[in-house]
Order: structure tokens, then sequence, then C-alpha cells
């Protein structure tokens, strides 16, 4: 999608890089840099670094790295036009005329309306419909909803019947293939025709932060099935970045966020006063989600269901939201497995005084040690003391640590000193396990390298590339100068030769140009392997000689020898250098 360059320059200006991605993650200062744990992949240290010189970012852990553009494409997965429309609308600027639609961006826009129109069915069938709708109105009635909840969030009932909402969207216009993408409807492999995905179910619209109805959950109310049946993942959904109500929860200012189990939950404790609820999507807490939730929330109060499952997924939501720096807290529901019965027991006033009371997840943790052993006996004591150095290993800070190990070691009549050291060895462990995990991450993304395969091939002459691509964007005037001394064709990589190609394009019409300009032509793959470069060598002085060297190594291909990755390092290209400086004297 071609935008006029003042406009892509304007929104860059109007979005600085590191301001959009505060949005989504806890930026730290890093020298003249701001670094951040990568939103792209789990990790626990920060590797992801933002340069507001070149307005760009790179995680040198996953290798994801662009412009702004490329950024919010990843995060949102979107495509590049609908980047550049989000930033347009984040920053106030009006989209240029007759810019188009690309076919994939015009299927989103068309899910979303399927989608909304999906909803607006769902929802009249529920409020107007006597007939149709008296099944799922009694079901919510009987769950002590309001009318106002009701319509606050666009609840909606799926009659029974195979192609109630196929029928009535086929007569709005939308094609069956659009129904499919949107997961509306499915096909029968039998008969090849459509089907409703939600049938004699009530239903719960997802809907995202902008407003967009995404995707729905079903919840049934008798008969066989499985008990919810949700949307599966879309051009315009996915499960594990997702969570339900958090447009709502977003409005709280709180900073703190409760973390309920299913719809119901959230819904009766948001209809009980507390805006600031939210829950997943039919699924465990994701490391997406958490690092979602962390640009809401320094506290999460978690208020999942009392049975085995609901602690189990509390375990690992402690784990996750303490990964990315969010303190956690466990609410007791004493009389009631989960909040939806609490409140309506107890009333709203009982359930925020055990928000505001609620015990850190550490104890919680730690109780949970005590489970199936009899820790009286010296036998049980010694799994229980096992099984809390696991717990207070995970403990971040060393001065909160310290504290919870003179508890457990007054509480259970041992020496603090042998405690700790026994934490410290599980500590040293845990970090040669995590950095073996990390190098092996690392190195599973750079071989095979998948956007430029021909780099491992020919290691020379594609560092003899990045040094002439670098020094033609460090020195746009001199583009006349390497064009006659070397065209794209004479490049050995094809992924490099097309860098060239379009940066030297670029500057041609534009001596602002850069390489975070090229984000609308290449893949977020593929700029990631451009940020890669820009990062890496960013501090890295290409001279003139060095051009002459880098543009001879490249003529002087005859296409007949490779070389193994390994055997070729940066010192032993910069002694090459050397070597031919002198041949040329």
């Amino acid at each position: 999608m071609a935008f006029p360059p003042e406009f892509i320059e304007q929104l860059r200006s109007a979005n600085p890089i590191d301001s959009v991605v505060s949005s989504y993650a806890v930026l730290k200062r890093s020298g003249r840099n701001m670094s951040c744990l990568c939103p792209f992949h789990s990790e626990k240290s920060p590797s992801c670094v933002i340069y507001n010189d070149t307005q760009s970012f790179y995680c040198f852990g996953c290798g994801a790295g662009g412009d702004v553009f490329t950024f919010t494409m990843l995060i949102e997965n979107l495509e590049y036009y609908e980047a550049v429309k989000l930033l347009a609308e984040r920053s106030g600027i009006p989209m240029p005329e007759n810019t188009g639609n690309p076919d994939f961006s015009r299927l989103k826009m068309r899910i979303y309306e399927a989608n909304r129109a999906a909803a607006k069915y769902y929802n009249s069938v529920l409020v107007n419909d006597k007939q149709l709708g008296e099944k799922g109105r009694r079901y919510f009635a009987g769950r002590g909803l309001t009318k106002a909840t009701v319509m606050k969030y666009g609840l909606g009932y799926a009659p029974a019947g195979w192609q109630n909402l196929c029928d009535h969207l086929t007569a709005k216009g939308f094609i069956e293939d659009e129904l499919v993408a949107a997961n509306l409807c499915g096909r029968s492999q039998k008969t090849g025709r459509l089907f409703d995905q939600f049938r004699d179910r009530v239903i719960f619209p997802i809907i995202d932060l902008r407003g967009n109805v995404i995707a729905f959950g079903g919840r049934i109310i008798d008969g066989e099935g499985p008990k919810y049946l949700n949307s599966a993942d879309t051009p315009v959904f996915k499960k594990s970045r997702n969570l339900f109500s958090l447009n709502f929860a977003k409005r709280d200012t709180s900073n703190r966020l409760i973390l309920a189990e299913g719809y119901m939950d959230v819904i009766a404790v948001n209809q009980a006063g507390f805006e600031n609820v939210i829950a997943t999507l039919g699924t465990a807490l994701t490391s997406e989600q958490a690092r979602i939730i962390s640009g809401y929330a320094k506290e999460v109060i978690i208020a999942y269901d009392s049975d085995g499952p609901g602690q189990a997924a509390a375990h690992r939501a402690i784990n996750l939201l303490g990964e990315v720096g969010v303190e956690t807290k466990i609410i007791k529901m004493e009389g009631a497995k989960d909040p939806d019965e609490y409140i309506k027991k107890f009333g709203a006033a009982k359930f925020k005084y055990l928000l505001d009371n609620s015990d850190g997840a550490i104890n919680f943790e730690l109780d949970k040690c005590k489970k199936d052993i009899d820790i009286q006996s010296d036998t049980g004591k010694v799994e229980y003391l096992k099984r809390c150095i696991n717990v207070l290993a995970d403990i971040s800070s060393p001065i909160e640590r310290d504290v919870y190990i003179s508890k457990i070691a007054s509480e259970q009549n041992v020496s603090k000193e042998v405690l700790t050291s026994q934490i410290n060895a599980t500590l040293k462990k845990r970090e040669r396990v995590y950095e073996k995990k990390q190098w092996q991450e690392i190195t599973a993304h750079a071989r095979p390298d998948s956007v430029n395969p021909d780099a491992a091939k020919y290691p020379k002459q594609n560092k003899a590339e990045i040094g002439i691509i670098l020094f033609l964007e460090r020195h746009p005037d001199t583009l006349d100068y390497i064009l006659s001394k070397i065209t794209p064709d004479k490049f050995v990589t094809e992924f490099n030769r097309k860098v060239f190609a379009s940066l030297a394009e670029g500057i041609k019409n534009s001596e602002r140009f850069t390489l975070m300009s090229l984000s609308g032509e290449f893949t977020a793959a593929e700029m990631g392997k451009i940020s890669e470069i820009s990062a890496k060598y960013k501090d890295i002085t290409v001279s003139a000689e060095e051009l002459d060297v880098y543009i001879n190594i490249l003529l002087s291909f005859d296409g007949g020898q490779t070389v193994k990755g390994s055997e070729m390092t940066d010192d032993e290209l910069l002694l090459l250098q050397q070597n031919l400086r002198k041949k040329s004297k």
C-alpha cells in the first residue's frame, strides 16, 4: 500500500516510537536508549531496545524489529494499511483520500462488520423476540442480571436451529466466505452448506479496546455439548492476546485489576460496582495477556474459583504476572465457589472487604505447600520445606525473599542460613537452565536465517553488502557515486539486493529516506532483519575507503565459492579489508 511519503513522515513524527511502545510495555532508560521486556516473546531480562534517534526498535532475543508501523503491525496483529490507519486515528491525522484497501484489510473490515451485525442480531433476539429469546431471558434473569447490564455488555441469545444467523447475515449482503472467515458460520463437509457456529446458547460479545466486536463466547443452557463455546482465532481475533471486559476496565484509575475466571463472574462483579474486572477467553492466562495487563495495572487481585482447576490456574497466573512485574494478591471466598456466588450471598460491600484485605500471592503459595502432607512428621516437614524453597526462589526481590525466609525458618524451627543456602542453590540451578534455554532460543532464531538464507552461504559478501547499505543510509549524498560503481544486480544475497535497491530508490526522492522508511515495502519479519542490521552495526563507522573495499568484494565475486558462516568473523573481514588496501597501494 503506497501512501504519500509526507503523510507517512507526519505520522511517524506524531507517533514517537517510545510513546507507542510504552502503551504496551514498561520502558526503562538504558543509556541514550530505552529498553523493555520484549512484548513478542517471554523473557525475564529486557532485551528489546528502543532507539529514539532512528525511531526504531530491535529485540536481541527474538529478532523482532522495525519502526513504529512494524511495531503496531506486530502488537495489534494488523496489516500495514491497518497499522497506518490506527496510528492516524491515535494522532488525530486524517487518512489521505483514495488510498484504497488491500484485499486482506478489506476482509478484516468485513469481518468487523459481520461481527457487529451478528451481535445486534443476538441481542435483538434476546431482548425483542418474545418467543425465540425467552430461554435466554430466563437464564440471565436467573443469574440476577439487570436489563442495564444486559445492554451494557450487549448480551444475546443464539436460538436453536442450524441457519438462523447465516440466513440473517447473507440477507444483509455478507457472502459465505466472509462468514466462515469470521467463524460465525461453519461449512458442512458433506453438503457444503453453512451452519451457525452458535446454537441454543446465551451469547457474550468480546469487544476490543477500540470498541470493535471481535469474537463471541456462548454458554449452553441445557442439553448436550461443551459448557462454553468460544470463537476460534480469526484475522481480527486471537484468544491469547485479548481479555474480556478490558474495554470497560481500562477506564478505572486505581492501577488495580481484578482477574476473574469467566464471563459471568466478570459481569456479576462489574454489575456490583467494580469496573476494573477482566477475564481470559476460555483459556488459562497467557504470557501475552500478562504483558497486556502490566500496561494497565501494577496490582492484580486474582478471584478464581476455589476448586482445584481454579487454584491451579491461579498458580499459573501468579507466575506469569510476576514475570512482568505485576504484584498479585489472592482473595479467599469462604462460603462461595466464585465471585458471582459470593456477591449474591454476601453482597458487594463484603466483596469489597475481601478485595481490600486480600492476601499476597506468596502466602497463598506457601499455604498450598501444606496440602496433603503432615507437617508434624519429620518426612512431612522435609517435604513442606522443599516445596517452600521452590516458592521462595520465585521471589525476585531479595528483601522480600529474606522476610519470608525468616518467617518459614522461625515457623518450622530450622536454621535460616541452611534455608537460604538451599534457596541460593536452587536459584543458581534455575539460572543455568534459563541461560541454556535463552541460548537455544537465540541460536534457533539465528539458524537458519529464513529472511536472508544466502547470508550463511556467502558471509563475506553479506557483510560487504551490509557495509554498503549502511554507508548509503548514512551518506545519502553519495548515491550517484555508489551507483556509478555498483548496481543492485551485483549484490550476491537476494534480500540485501532488495534492501539496497529500495533504499537507493527512496533516497532518489528524498535524502531523509532511511532504512526505517522501508516498512511499507517489507514484511514485519524482513523489517526485523533490517532493524538487526541497524542495531548491531549502530556504533560501527564505515569510511569511504571501506566502502570501496566492500564494492570490490562484490565486483570480484565469481559465484563459484561458498564459505561456512562460522568461518568469517567481523575481525577476519577487517583483516581482509586491510590486506586489500595493501594490495591496492
